[in-house]
């Protein structure tokens, strides 16, 4: 098993390099798994209730998702805010950006459930210790499943390498269902590229300053054809407000 870098450690990591991988020892550690994650058959099980991605299904591509939106404040509490689309500019991304874009909001059992707390506030520590000056934020929670068919090949990032225009992004692997590939890849800006990693186990983890680096993640697709196969990943971006 891999060492466990104390938290201190791993803001170290972000401040150097832009980015980090977690593998789901070291999450699980951090997070305080498995007490402080005592509904997670729950909320990994909520995957399977998502609702289809309208706007990417309008051009043949397979996505399942729900969006929360959260705010933290100077108090550190967090509170979840009423219902609002996701917005990106095109600077960001490329193929949908400048809509509005209204999901199916995230269930309020899993919004409220433990899981979810425990990663919202872990979140909100690591990444108010990296930017002490702000005093509050503005977090969006995203489940996503992608979905890989025979005959096509599922995207996890249909907009190609990609900043989210956020400060800082948390991906955390749910579920991985008869899947290949799925690697993840992070760029500098200039495109040189700093590393790749491949999210594979419930808890692996990938840590991203938004600001510093690209990322971008490979199309999966099927391992055995006949069968269902999926990806499922939980995104929180943290955006000082």
């Amino acid at each position: 098993m891999p060492p466990i870098p104390d938290f201190t450690a791993l803001g170290e990591r972000l401040r150097r390099d832009g980015f980090a991988f977690l593998e789901a020892p070291v999450t699980s550690a951090l997070l305080g798994a498995p007490a402080a994650l005592g509904d997670w058959p729950a909320f990994a099980a909520s995957w399977n209730d998502l609702a289809p991605d309208t706007y990417l299904a309008a051009q043949g591509r397979h996505r399942r998702r729900r969006h929360a939106t959260f705010a933290v404040g100077e108090d550190g509490e967090i509170l979840r805010q009423p219902h609002q689309p996701h917005f990106q500019s095109l600077a960001y991304n490329r193929l949908q950006g400048d809509i509005q874009r209204w999901f199916e909001p995230i269930e309020q059992a899993v919004a409220e459930g433990a899981s979810l707390q425990r990663i919202l506030a872990f979140s909100r520590d690591l990444f108010g210790a990296l930017a002490p000056q702000a005093r509050r934020w503005h977090v969006e929670v995203h489940q996503f499943r992608i979905e890989a068919l025979p005959e096509q090949a599922g995207e996890p990032t249909p907009e190609g390498m990609h900043r989210d225009g956020v400060d800082y992004v948390l991906v955390l692997m749910i579920d991985r269902h008869n899947i290949a590939s799925g690697t993840t890849t992070i760029l500098a800006p200039d495109g040189t590229e700093l590393g790749s990693f491949t999210l594979t186990r419930p808890l692996d983890a990938a840590l991203v300053d938004d600001a510093r680096v690209f990322h971008g993640v490979t199309p999966v697709s099927p391992l055995d054809p006949s069968q269902p196969a999926h990806r499922d990943v939980l995104v929180v971006t943290f955006r000082a407000a």
